[in-house]
């Protein structure tokens, strides 16, 4: 996917529109969690769960070098459904894309605009930004060493 970060939330901004409900929407999400690539079961260590999420959720960044700096792709599961498709939003706004994009992008902006802080518990709200939390610091630990 050569799409930048602000492509992938205007596409999934659209396609969270076209649900009037919002238990129509918790359906998407849970659906977009069942279509995350699977992880491999050897990285579900506890190395890579996320501390803060309620759910058990595991996150496993790689990165690849390019000459425009590097590329931050992840893999990631969670043994909750709901929390699984807050995971695969993260993974198809982030995974791929260049190190500075993710700490540049506003996902703030993105969550607000999907109006998921005001429709999940406080419990999940904060799983969701540590899950955000170790995606950027994956990224920012790559623009350090890098200087890209």
């Amino acid at each position: 996917m050569s799409d930048t970060i602000q492509q992938r939330a205007a596409e999934l901004l659209e396609e969270f529109r076209l649900f009037d409900s919002w238990e129509d929407r918790y359906s998407y999400l849970m659906d977009l969690g069942r279509e995350l690539p699977p992880m491999d079961p050897a990285d579900k260590t506890e190395e890579n769960r996320v501390q803060g999420c309620q759910s058990q959720v595991w996150i496993k960044g790689s990165v690849c070098c390019t000459a425009e700096g590097p590329i931050v792709t992840f893999d990631a599961d969670s043994d909750s459904a709901i929390v699984k498709g807050l995971v695969a939003v993260l993974h198809r706004i982030y995974s791929g894309q260049p190190a500075r994009a993710i700490l540049e992008f506003n996902v703030a902006d993105l969550l607000q605009q999907l109006q998921l802080e005001e429709h999940l518990s406080m419990n999940r709200r904060n799983g969701l930004f540590s899950m955000i939390q170790r995606i950027k610091h994956l990224a920012a630990s790559q623009a350090v060493e890098t200087g890209g």
